[in-house]
């Protein structure tokens, strides 16, 4: 982000913008402000990857796709954000080519420092998207997704090892081992081993 992100107190929609074209470091803007992104882990990035992919392949030859977590949403007049994921269609009314303004499926896969924000704040202006159909939530440290739909009055529920999450937005059925394909480490070896001994 250029120097004027540091250098006043309020920085416009449209510096804002014109920042993120050039800036290396990811920014997501909240009422004037800019907030770096942190990075991610390797296991974020397999979940995120994980799914991509298999959304990507169920719609390939559809009017609605995957993105990932370089391009921009805007939620509010204010607001601009990046998920981990989302799916938006051709008819997007959006003329800048970095933001997207009407996704139907949004995901966040959760770390310790958004774990919070993005199941209050976040979450909060993903679901006051007119088109938003489904957001969903995916721990990376245990082996648990969380879908929220629209259709079921935003609650959550909530899918383990050893069964299936359909993404109804857009008519998709995948195993929750699926989504974690790769992922590997202590908390999340015990938490299988417990789910696969409760069979």
């Amino acid at each position: 982000m250029p120097p004027l992100a540091h250098q006043f107190d309020y920085l416009s929609v449209e510096d804002y913008l014109a920042g993120e074209r050039e800036s290396e470091q990811k920014y997501e803007y909240v009422d004037g402000k800019a907030y770096a992104m942190a990075g991610a882990s390797a296991n974020h990035n397999f979940i995120a990857g994980n799914l991509y992919a298999l959304i990507w392949y169920h719609q390939r030859d559809k009017s609605c796709f995957p993105m990932t977590s370089d391009m921009l949403v805007k939620t509010t007049a204010k607001r601009f954000r990046y998920p981990d994921l989302m799916v938006v269609c051709d008819d997007d009314p959006s003329q800048d080519t970095y933001v997207r303004e009407s996704p139907i499926l949004i995901v966040e896969v959760l770390s310790g420092s958004t774990h919070r924000k993005d199941k209050t704040e976040k979450r909060a202006e993903y679901l006051a998207l007119p088109s938003l159909l489904e957001y969903v939530l995916i721990e990376q440290d245990i082996a648990e997704v969380v879908v929220q739909r629209r259709s079921e009055a935003w609650r959550s529920t909530y899918y383990y090892p050893g069964s299936t999450v359909t993404l109804e937005s857009i008519g998709l059925t995948v195993a929750v081992e699926a989504i974690y394909e790769r992922v590997d480490n202590a908390d999340m070896r015990v938490f299988w081993a417990e789910t696969n001994n409760h069979e």
